[in-house]
Parts: structure tokens; C-alpha cells; sequence
């Protein structure tokens, strides 16, 4: 079976002056133009390539590798508005086309999105889309707590992020789950944190079972032996100088701070820590 907008592995059916021709069994013969052919490639070798339609709508084979396929999405460029949409390079000679319905808002020239395509089922075309919860799964009935997955960050969201999962689903980073600067289009490790009542996912960048405080209290006390053992870092300091230092959030080094003053490790000021 055919899949546009995906790799295939065809066989060559013959030879050409403008290039190969390779089985595509009920869609027939399609074309890999000369300039992509393989040196000493003879009828019946079978090549990979990447399947989409061409400026005239024509099914055409190439051996290019494309930043996303047809159910994926991908971080791109737009280059180009006209009345029919924007338009995106996606490492192909033709442009990946954003239709306006298909943009969760006006698309500027120059700028990066991330993008998801699909196969417009009625022409056959592949189309990208902005509209990621249109096309990708905002529900889940078997992610499970602590399962790693694959992120891909596509938006500020008023509580922290959100994310691509495993290229199906999307699901909500809160931002007392981020411990690292993030940025739209990053693509990083993170787990499953809970599924809502509502099956709506939510995740994070911290792998289950690691105690963070803990880490970050021996942090802090390597930080408190290298200045003579105290510091002006308090739970009064602003969140932007503890992540500057510690690469961590307020409240994880508040509680690493109360962790550290239960175990009589230091002595809390208002206006500094100390080492006991």
C-alpha cells in the first residue's frame, strides 16, 4: 500500500530519460526524477523514497528527506502568504502548504511554528495545520504516570506549556514542572506526570522517583562551603537569581531550604542562610 506524504520502499519498474519510474501499485507508475536516481540503479532494485504531489498535482517520488511527514509534526520556517495560506519550507523544492483555516492564528512571514501535517483525504494533498488540537489527541486512555515520552513544546499556556507527545497527543507542562529554559520548537525527554479525572495528560521534565530536594540541598550546601558558609540566596529571593544559580524554580528551593533547617544543616535569616 501507497502512503503519501511518507517514506515507501518501491520498486523500480523502468528506466527513463527524466529519471525512473517505480511501482506504486494502484496509483501506477511514479516518477523519481533523474537528479535524485542512485548511480547503477537498474530495473527491479527497490529504492526508499518520499512520496507527494508535485506544483501540478502530480504524484512524484523523491530521495530528499523532508523535516516532517504526514501524521508528524515539526518546527518550520514560513516563507511565503498568498490567498490561499502560508507557506512553509520543509526541506522539499515544493513549498508545505497552511491553508488560513487551518491557522490557529495569522501566520507572519519569517517566523517558525511548529507544524502538523495530514492528508487531505478528498484531494490527496498534503496540507500542514497550526491547529494542532484539530488533529492530535488532547485525551488519553493508555499513557500511564511515570511513562517517558517525547516532547515537543508548541505554546505558552497562562500555567506553563504545551506540548506535543510522542507526535499523538498534547498534553500540559506546568511551569512548577520545568526546571530549564524552554523554548517553542525544543523537542526534550519528559514523563507522564498524572491523567485527569477528564483524561487530559500532564507532564513533566522530572524523572519519577528522583527526589529533587534532596539533589538540590547537597546543592546548596556545596553553594554555602564555596562562600564561607552563608549566603544572601533566602526564600525571599526573586524566582529569576534562583534559577540563574540553581536551575531550579522558587518552590523547589524553598523546599530544599526547609529540608536543610528540619535536618538542622542551617540557620535561616531574613536576609541570609547559614551553615550550622
Amino acid at each position: 500500500m501507497l502512503n503519501i506524504g511518507q517514506f515507501n520502499r518501491l520498486r523500480v519498474s523502468h528506466l527513463a530519460d527524466a529519471g525512473v519510474y517505480l511501482d506504486g501499485g494502484s496509483y501506477g507508475d511514479i516518477l523519481l526524477p533523474r537528479r535524485y536516481v542512485p548511480k547503477q540503479c537498474q530495473a527491479e532494485d527497490e529504492l526508499e523514497v518520499f512520496i507527494y504531489l508535485d506544483s501540478e498535482d502530480r504524484l512524484i517520488a523523491t530521495t530528499e528527506r523532508p523535516l516532517l511527514q504526514v501524521g508528524k509534526a515539526a518546527y518550520l520556517k514560513a516563507v511565503d502568504n498568498t490567498r490561499h495560506g502560508a507557506f512553509f519550507d520543509w526541506g522539499l523544492s515544493k513549498d508545505l502548504l497552511v491553508p488560513y483555516n487551518e491557522q490557529d492564528r495569522p501566520i507572519e512571514v519569517g517566523k517558525s511554528y511548529v507544524v502538523h501535517a495530514f492528508l487531505d483525504e478528498r484531494t490527496e494533498s498534503i496540507v500542514g495545520t497550526t491547529r494542532l488540537s484539530h488533529h492530535l489527541n488532547e485525551f488519553s486512555y493508555y499513557f500511564k504516570p511515570g511513562q517517558p515520552v517525547n516532547l515537543l513544546i508548541y505554546a505558552r499556556a497562562e500555567l506553563g506549556y504545551r506540548a506535543v507527545v510522542n507526535q499523538t497527543h498534547l498534553g500540559l507542562l506546568y511551569s512548577s514542572e520545568v526546571f530549564q529554559a524552554l523554548r517553542i520548537g525544543e523537542q526534550v525527554q519528559g514523563y507522564i506526570h498524572q491523567i485527569r479525572p477528564d483524561r487530559k495528560i500532564d507532564l513533566t521534565l522530572r524523572k519519577p522517583g528522583v527526589v529533587v530536594e534532596d539533589a538540590l540541598a547537597q546543592q546548596i550546601l556545596e553553594h554555602l562551603k564555596q562562600r564561607g558558609g552563608s549566603s544572601n540566596f533566602t526564600d525571599k529571593t526573586p524566582p529569576e537569581q534562583i534559577y540563574a544559580e540553581f536551575k531550579v524554580s522558587k518552590a523547589h528551593f524553598k523546599r530544599a531550604l526547609g529540608l536543610l533547617y528540619k535536618q538542622k544543616l542551617i540557620v535561616l535569616a531574613s536576609d541570609k542562610i547559614t551553615l550550622v
